[in-house]
C-alpha cells in the first residue's frame, strides 16, 4: 500500500470516526439528561425545551405507540466501531505498531493476542453484569475497575507502549457498541413485540436498557481520554508508570461522567 493511499484512509476513517462519535455520544448524554429531568417530581412528566427557534414538550412512555413511527438511535454507534476498528487496523495491525523491540511476541501473534483480548473482555463484562452482582451496583464497579488495572497492566507488557493504550480503548469501545447492539435493542425489540402481540412488555429489560446505557455514559470519558493521550507520550504512555497512569485516567474519567451525569 503506497503511503499516500495509507494517508487517505487515515484521514477517511480518523474523520468518520471521530464525526460518529460525536453523534453517538452526544445522543447518549441527551437522553441521560432527559430520563433525569422526566424523573423530576417537579416536571410533572414533560420536559419543556428550547432550541434554534423551536419549542418542544418531551414525555416519557412505558410502552410504545405502534400507531406512531419509532425513531431508533443505532447507526451512529456502529459507524463509531467500525471507524475506530478501520484506523486501529491500519495503523496497528497492517502498520506494525501494535508492537516495539521489546514486546515478548511477533506480530501475528500480538495481533490475535488483541482480538481475543477485545472478545474475553466483552464476555467477563456481560457475564458480569448481567449475574446477581448487578443488583449490587458499588460491588461491580469494585471489580470492574480492578480487572481493568489488570487489563492496564497486561497490555502494557504485549504491546508496545502506545498501542497498549488505545488496545485498552479498543476494548472499552467494543463494550459499548456491543452494549447497544446486543444487549439494549433486543431489549427494546422484545419490548416492542410484547406490545404487538397485546401483552405487556417486561419493564426489566427497559431497566436493564437503562443500565447498559448508563455504563457508557461512564466508558465514553476514558475512551476519549485515552484518544487524546497519543499526543502526550511524554506524560502518559511513554511513562514508566504508563499502566498506572491509564488506571488513573479512567478513575479520572468515571469522576467526570459522574458530575457531567448529576447536572
Amino acid at each position: 500500500m503506497s503511503y499516500a493511499i495509507k494517508e487517505w484512509l487515515n484521514l477517511i476513517f480518523r474523520w468518520t470516526h471521530v464525526f460518529a462519535a460525536i453523534l453517538w455520544v452526544g445522543q447518549t448524554y441527551f437522553f441521560t439528561w432527559l430520563d433525569g429531568r422526566l424523573s423530576d417530581p417537579d416536571e410533572n412528566g414533560q420536559v419543556w425545551m428550547v432550541h434554534s427557534g423551536g419549542f418542544y414538550v418531551v414525555e416519557k412512555q412505558k410502552r410504545p405507540e405502534l400507531s406512531r413511527a419509532l425513531h431508533w438511535f443505532r447507526y451512529e454507534a456502529a459507524a463509531t466501531w467500525i471507524s475506530g476498528v478501520a484506523l486501529f487496523v491500519l495503523l496497528y495491525y497492517l502498520g506494525g505498531l501494535l508492537i516495539d523491540s521489546e514486546s515478548p511476541m511477533r506480530l501475528f501473534p500480538s495481533i490475535l493476542a488483541s482480538l481475543a483480548l477485545i472478545a474475553i473482555a466483552w464476555t467477563v463484562y456481560d457475564l458480569l453484569w448481567s449475574s446477581p452482582l448487578e443488583k449490587n451496583e458499588l460491588a461491580g464497579i469494585v471489580l470492574s475497575y480492578a480487572l481493568l488495572v489488570g487489563l492496564c497492566w497486561l497490555c502494557t507488557r504485549l504491546f508496545s507502549s502506545r498501542a497498549a493504550y488505545l488496545q485498552v480503548g479498543a476494548v472499552l469501545g467494543t463494550i459499548m457498541v456491543a452494549n447497544v447492539w446486543m444487549r439494549i435493542l433486543p431489549g427494546q425489540r422484545k419490548m416492542i413485540a410484547a406490545v404487538k402481540a397485546g401483552d405487556e412488555p417486561d419493564q426489566r429489560l427497559a431497566a436493564r436498557s437503562k443500565a447498559r446505557s448508563k455504563h457508557n455514559t461512564f466508558i465514553v470519558i476514558p475512551v476519549v481520554l485515552i484518544m487524546i493521550s497519543n499526543h502526550f507520550p511524554t506524560a502518559t504512555y511513554g511513562n514508566e508508570y504508563n499502566w498506572i497512569i491509564l488506571s488513573v485516567l479512567i478513575l479520572v474519567g468515571w469522576g467526570a461522567a459522574k458530575v457531567i451525569r448529576t447536572r
